[in-house]
């Protein structure tokens, strides 16, 4: 299954070194771009990760990006 583009540019998040995120790989979560478990039933998974340090990050909300979770600018392409 494709995912659902939720937007066509990037979200900017606070992120905290040691801190565990799952982004939203299906485009069906409400509280974008992290997870809510929207994607069950879909074959898709979150893509689980820990930020290495403390910094702004350009989350990807199209869902195109290689490799995610970060904008590769791939939402130009919509």
């Amino acid at each position: 299954e494709k995912p659902i583009p939720a937007g066509k540019a990037p979200q900017m998040e606070d992120l905290e070194a040691g801190k565990t995120y799952a982004w939203c790989s299906c485009g069906k979560s409400d509280n974008q771009p992290w997870c809510n478990g929207a994607h069950r039933g879909t074959g898709l998974a979150p893509k689980v990760f820990e930020a290495e340090k403390n910094q702004k990050g350009a989350m990807c909300t199209c869902k195109m990006t290689q490799p995610p979770p970060f904008c590769d600018g791939s939402h130009r392409q919509l």
